[in-house]
């Protein structure tokens, strides 16, 4: 049976005695010591999950005691005994990291129920340093790996961002990772016990995403039976989220810069005013900067959104992160298949080095999951990285087709298009193999008239 440890320090021989047989008749494990001295020694080379000291001891007092408890192991609990002219001195020490003190002469019972309080805070300290780590993974943070110059870089960075509330622009493939960033920026921030909020812009027509983000009153349209919150309401003193912001059209984003510049908007049908403190992140896998003189994205919006710019660079050009970020994977996945044992060989670590990575890291997380589910022992050969099930041979990029005078947009839409023919068009497939979800694919197609063969 498992028994909370006590280093009891006092100098008078009977009531130490006493007290420890009296804390052990109670179910603790007690140390027991009657100098400041052999306490200190035993602190040094010792844990223990509560000290209770004599405030006035031989040579050094209980508050030094108490420093070299919270210097050596800061979760220990530390209850000093004091004598009625102390107290100011007790409180004192209550500031400096104890958990409470007793007045001679101490009542035994007194004694143990302060302490099994202080064991109860200590658990429930222990437990929310748990879910605050659960939080962290669930919220993706515990992904992020940054060995390559460029992501120390960019690390950096965010980390400063963190600290203040300006709105963020993050940029970059599919795949690289933006609502992680987001997630970052925002559990690392002054926001982090407020709401983070995400949507994904191009996954709804305008005038849903405009009831998703603004709310709607009842009667706005067919089928709002109720006044209904939007997401600014929901995100209220924390962060929102918007993905693929440069899938929305001009006039959505005219009601959208409203809200940016003085944080209020109306519901959809609704005529009163809406104020909001909602922190804006905003991502997209275009340059929405080559979107503004079309007339596709507005000038004003941009400039507003990219008050601190964040580029997220493609895991081709960022080589150096593979390695780890594999690893990091296959003990993810590996922990929850309960295969904690797996690992990379030396020819897969190449082999993952080698690969082009169009899907970016969610594409290499799909492929490191992939293997795990399919490797017969413990280390992950080449041979189980299917990383060309469905993607065009990579000499199929060097024809006068995808030649580099051609567009950004072209060379997608050839890449994809190959990609879906290869997987026989089965979309599921394909759109695992991109490194992108179903949705995202099925826009792109739509975007692209890409028709499967009838």
């Amino acid at each position: 049976m498992f028994k909370n440890s006590i280093l009891l320090v006092e100098d008078d021989d009977s009531l130490r005695v006493t007290q420890a047989m009296y804390l052990e008749r109670e179910g603790f494990e007690v140390t027991a010591v009657g100098s400041s001295g052999e306490a200190l020694r035993r602190i040094a080379n010792n844990q223990y999950h509560a000290v209770v000291t004599d405030l006035r001891l031989d040579g050094v007092d209980g508050l030094e005691v108490l420093a070299a408890v919270k210097e050596k192991t800061p979760e220990t609990e530390v209850i000093l005994i004091t004598g009625f002219g102390s107290v100011d001195t007790a409180v004192e020490a209550m500031k400096a990291g104890a958990y409470d003190y007793l007045t001679k002469p101490v009542d035994p019972d007194d004694l143990v129920l302060t302490l099994k309080k202080a064991f109860e805070r200590r658990q429930l300290r222990r437990q929310v340093a748990y879910l605050q780590k659960e939080v962290a993974q669930q919220a993706g943070i515990g992904h992020i790996v940054a060995v390559s110059r460029e992501m120390q870089r960019i690390m950096r960075s965010i980390q400063q961002v963190a600290q203040n509330d300006a709105t963020v622009l993050i940029e970059g493939e599919s795949g690289t990772g933006k609502e992680l960033m987001a997630r970052y920026i925002h559990h690392s921030g002054l926001r982090a016990d407020g709401p983070f909020v995400a949507i994904n812009c191009g996954a709804l027509p305008e005038n849903l995403l405009e009831s998703e983000l603004f709310g709607h009153v009842k009667g706005a349209f067919t089928g709002a039976i109720k006044d209904k919150k939007g997401l600014f309401e929901v995100a209220d003193g924390g962060t929102l989220f918007l993905d693929e912001i440069g899938e929305t059209s001009p006039s959505f984003q005219v009601k959208l810069l409203r809200v940016l510049e003085d944080g209020t908007f109306r519901r959809v049908g609704g005529t009163s005013e809406h104020k909001v403190n909602v922190r804006i992140i905003a991502a997209s896998n275009k340059d929405l900067a080559s979107l503004v003189p079309g007339g596709q994205f507005r000038r004003d919006l941009y400039y507003r959104l990219k008050v601190i710019p964040i580029y997220l660079p493609p895991l081709r050009k960022r080589v150096a992160d593979i390695k780890s970020l594999a690893e990091h994977f296959v003990s993810h996945y590996g922990n929850r298949m309960g295969r904690r044992h797996s690992s990379l060989s030396t020819a897969a670590i190449k082999r993952l080095e080698e690969h082009t990575w169009p899907g970016n890291v969610r594409e290499l997380e799909n492929a490191i999951e992939r293997a795990l589910i399919f490797c017969q022992g413990e280390e992950i050969q080449p041979s189980d990285l299917p990383l060309e099930a469905c993607m065009p041979p990579v000499e199929g990029f060097e024809t006068a087709e995808n030649s580099l005078d051609m567009s950004m947009e072209t060379m997608e839409q050839v890449h994809i298009r190959k990609v879906l023919e290869n997987c026989q068009w089965n979309r599921s497939r394909a759109a695992r193999e991109l490194g992108m979800g179903y949705n995202t694919l099925w826009r792109k197609m739509k975007k692209y008239g890409i028709q499967p063969p009838d």
